[in-house]
C-alpha cells in the first residue's frame, strides 16, 4: 500500500532558524598578495563578493558577484572556509562562504573593471597585512581562508576556529 504523502507542518517551517547568506572569493596576485576591494559605502575593506539571492548557491553567488563587482569571469574553486556569524541587530546569524578563487595572471588583473556604484579602488596586501585594512572579523576569517588553501576547508564562528573545530581534508 502507498503511503499518502502528509503536508508540511507550516508553523514548524516558519519557526525553523533563517540565516543569511554571502560568499567571497580569496583571489592572489603572482605574489601571493591577496586582493581586497573598498566599497564605496563603508570606510573599510572586504574581500570580493556579496550576499547570496534567493534560489542562488553560494558558489553561484560567489561567481555573479566577482563578475559584477570585478568584471572578471572566473570560477570558484574550493572552499577554504565557513564561518558562522552571530546575529547582531538588525542582522540575524549568517554563514560565510570562502572560495578560492586562485591567483590572477597580470593580464586578469589589468582587466579588472570596478563596478563604480559599489567599488572605488582595489589593492592586493600581503596576507601578514590583511589586519590592518579589514575589520577583526574578516581579518581572522581571510587568514584562515588563506592558510587552507591546498590544505581542505575549516569551520570557524566569528571568524575564529571552535574549540571543537572541524576540518574537511587531509
Amino acid at each position: 500500500m502507498a503511503e499518502t504523502p502528509t503536508e508540511p507542518d507550516l508553523s514548524y517551517i516558519a519557526s525553523v532558524t533563517r540565516v543569511r547568506a554571502a560568499a567571497g572569493a580569496i583571489l592572489r596576485d603572482q605574489a601571493g598578495r591577496v586582493l581586497v576591494v573598498h566599497p564605496t559605502y563603508k570606510e573599510v575593506s572586504e574581500i570580493p563578493g556579496g550576499m547570496v539571492e534567493a534560489d542562488e548557491s553560494p558558489a553561484d553567488a560567489c561567481v555573479r558577484e566577482i563578475r559584477e563587482e570585478l568584471g572578471l569571469s572566473l570560477a570558484t574553486g574550493p572552499l577554504l572556509c565557513v564561518d558562522w556569524v552571530p546575529p547582531s541587530p538588525p542582522w540575524d546569524g549568517g554563514l560565510m562562504f570562502v572560495f578560492d578563487g586562485g591567483a590572477l595572471t597580470s593580464d586578469q588583473i589589468a582587466t579588472i573593471r570596478l563596478c563604480p556604484e559599489e567599488l572605488d579602488r582595489f589593492d592586493f596586501i600581503e596576507p601578514e597585512r590583511l589586519g590592518d585594512v579589514l575589520i577583526p572579523r574578516l581579518a581572522r576569517r581571510v587568514a584562515a581562508a588563506v592558510a587552507a588553501i591546498g590544505r581542505g576547508g575549516v569551520y570557524l564562528e566569528d571568524g575564529t576556529a571552535p574549540s571543537t573545530g572541524w576540518r574537511a581534508g587531509p
